[in-house]
């Protein structure tokens, strides 16, 4: 799948990424694989709008 991350809003973007890895990926390299997306372009991406990705549940929460 191509979501042209660059266009869209850190909002819609999380909502994406959390809801493919509670549906269909065990971790994030797996969301990585599925979706096609280079790791590293969605780490800064949401890394940038505040969000890190929590192994426990398996999740992008907020940084506190």
């Amino acid at each position: 799948m191509d979501y042209h991350l660059t266009n869209l809003s850190s909002d819609i973007l999380i909502g994406i990424v959390n809801e493919h890895l509670r549906l269909t990926c065990e971790d994030k390299q797996a969301l990585f694989y599925d979706l096609d997306i280079p790791g590293d372009q969605l780490e800064k991406k949401l890394s940038d709008a505040g969000f890190t990705y929590d192994s426990v549940s398996n999740r992008y929460r907020e940084m506190k």
